[in-house]
């Protein structure tokens, strides 16, 4: 056991009156853990005071606060979960491992996508075409070229433009705020390229009906493998395994990849979710936590 037999667990406020009411399925699952390993378990703001340095800690999608801590964060949809050393998602194990789908049951892939085809989308999924527009599905910070992109994200818009003869959807992130320099940027290029139509939100209906996704790392391309839709990525994440990469050398290339690209949906989803994230909704929820916690070095 380690010497400081306690773990501060960092919440946003909402989220820690959830945790404290017991009404967070998968916080408390983790704090059963850590209290069934005689660890005590306190919940801070996120934004409050940091405790103790030297005692264990979670933190939600954040940073850790202290040296010994780790972070915690929904696996796009609930209830998939992981816990990870940085909230850098293209860090995290399941980012360096290899997929192999010949290693996962087809039957039961298979089974497991069409429950969440329906659980997530309803029917959505099932017309589902490849004769549409390409959708680009736009985050933040659009004239940036962070260390995790090969380009900026308007910078990936006009390649796309300059690769494909089609039309193209860049939608806009409902939740995210827009400099006017970011939108004068967007204008100007829907000026200059007409089949450029730029939009916000209104994800599932794209999905619908997109060609394939273009994105740097967007939540979007993933909830497009429900739909059988490709994504060509500029950015690094995740869930790049069945993605085609953005060679900035070889566009061209990289585009008649991903219009080409047929993966095994069902089994690179099964995998992703069953084999390398925790499902909160399953009976081996808890195990599969002290699993991770041990994987760096937690004493449960």
């Amino acid at each position: 056991m380690q010497d400081q037999a306690q773990v501060d667990i960092y919440l946003e406020p909402q989220l820690r009156e959830s945790a404290e009411a017991g009404a967070h399925n998968f916080i408390g699952k983790v704090a059963r853990v850590l209290q069934d390993a005689q660890f005590r378990v306190t919940y801070r703001n996120a934004d409050g005071p940091v405790g103790d340095p030297d005692v264990l800690s979670l933190s939600h999608m954040a940073p850790a606060p202290t040296a010994r801590g780790l972070v915690f964060r929904r696996c796009y949809h609930y209830p998939f979960w992981q816990i990870e050393a940085r909230p850098e998602r293209w860090l995290w194990d399941v980012a360096q491992a290899k997929f192999d789908p010949a290693l996962v049951n087809p039957d039961e892939a298979k089974r497991f996508y069409r429950f969440w085809q329906k659980r997530l989308f309803a029917d959505a999924p099932q017309q589902a075409r490849r004769d549409g527009p390409i959708y680009v599905p736009l985050q933040g910070r659009l004239l940036q070229e962070r260390s995790f992109q090969s380009c900026s994200p308007i910078a990936m818009l006009e390649h796309t433009l300059a690769q494909c003869s089609g039309a193209v959807v860049a939608a806009l992130h409902p939740k995210e705020t827009y400099s006017a320099e970011e939108l004068s940027a967007l204008e100007n290029l829907a000026e200059r390229h007409p089949r450029l139509i730029l939009t916000s939100g209104d994800m599932e209906r794209h999905l619908q009906h997109c060609a394939f996704v273009v994105t740097q790392n967007s939540a979007a391309a993933f909830s497009g493998y429900f739909f059988g839709k490709p994504a060509l990525l500029f950015g690094e994440i995740d869930f790049h395994h069945i993605g085609v990469r953005a060679d900035l050398a070889d566009l061209s290339h990289s585009f008649a990849a991903v219009q080409q690209a047929a993966p095994d949906f069902a089994a690179y989803l099964w995998w992703f979710w069953q084999d390398n994230c925790i499902n909160a909704g399953r009976a081996e929820a808890e195990e599969k936590i002290a699993a991770r916690l041990r994987r760096f070095g937690w004493q449960v």
